[in-house]
């Protein structure tokens, strides 16, 4: 029902647009709030739009953007999809990444993810080595040995190929940060705050949709 009545404000807002254009300026400006990727990105669904979270479990800062989102993600229009990457800036990320695209292959990514997360942030654990990290899997009750052949597979290193890639090409610095059906980017540094940040990312869905 929210998402209906969501939607619905959008489509009337969007036929007001050009009238509220004239009468007031931008809520959040280009340069400021947010800004240009350093490329056009590809998306996973050209009929949607595209949100894309960038993150490391090892990331402070994303951890605790995590309980956010998930509510936040409840208010999302059909129309978007919300896509989690893992962003990939050094060696020592490589292995998050591959846990990750392992854990989505074999459909236990919902369970896991928010289970690392606590593991790394609140009980401390050191994740580090590829050994800890698939008893930890194993610990949650997943076939280890399974686990890790998944790891190995061509499909997820070709998936965390592309999340080299994307790192590299969408232009961002640090992490957490959105990037917007592959055009724009913010993080909460420059929008303000992670409640901002969303706000910003908010007004990009509505801006993609207009445009459409």
């Amino acid at each position: 029902m929210k998402k209906l009545i969501r939607h619905s404000l959008l489509l009337m807002f969007a036929t007001l647009l050009p009238l509220i254009a004239v009468a007031m300026p931008e809520a959040y400006v280009e340069g400021v709030h947010y800004k240009a990727t350093a490329r056009l990105l590809a998306t996973t669904d050209e009929t949607k739009i595209e949100v894309v979270e960038m993150f490391s479990y090892s990331c402070p800062h994303c951890f605790r953007l995590d309980p956010l989102l998930e509510e936040w993600k409840k208010t999302l229009p059909e129309n978007v999809n919300f896509v989690r990457v893992p962003a990939i800036f050094r060696d020592s990320w490589l292995l998050q990444a591959k846990i990750f695209y392992a854990a989505e292959a074999m459909g236990k990514l919902d369970q896991l993810h928010p289970l690392l997360f606590n593991a790394i942030h609140v009980e401390k654990r050191r994740l580090i080595t590829e050994d800890q990290l698939l008893d930890f899997v194993a610990e949650q009750g997943i076939d280890r040995d399974e686990f890790e052949k998944t790891m190995r597979s061509f499909s997820v290193q070709a998936q965390v190929n592309k999340a080299v890639a994307y790192s590299q090409n969408s232009g961002i610095t640090g992490v957490p940060a959105m990037i917007i059906n592959g055009k724009y980017r913010t993080d909460a540094p420059i929008a303000g705050s992670f409640d901002e940040m969303l706000k910003v990312v908010d007004f990009l869905i509505f801006k993609e949709e207009s445009a459409q």
